[in-house]
């Protein structure tokens, strides 16, 4: 299954968190994009965030927001250095 719009939406949602805090959350503006207040609105109600409008991330939002950034984090890393052929 591709990522879809809704889906990078609520991906860039969730990697504002920072995980080095259980007591920081984020508030989503009513100024914000449409698709983040909608991505935000979704997020809630998969049950990863504590308030429509953003709030704490839930013990399931926690691990997504894990996964999330160990995924950028792989994608977004410099790639090995291929093995020379010797023969």
């Amino acid at each position: 299954m591709p990522f879809t719009p809704d889906l990078v939406d609520e991906l860039n949602t969730l990697i504002h968190f920072d995980l080095a805090s259980t007591q920081q959350g984020i508030k989503i503006h009513k100024t914000a994009s449409p698709e983040i207040i909608a991505a935000t609105r979704r997020l809630h109600d998969k049950g990863l965030l504590t308030q429509v409008d953003g709030g704490y991330l839930t013990s399931l939002g926690r691990d997504a927001v894990e996964h999330v950034h160990a995924a950028l984090t792989i994608l977004t890393s410099l790639p090995l250095a291929r093995p020379i052929d010797a023969s």
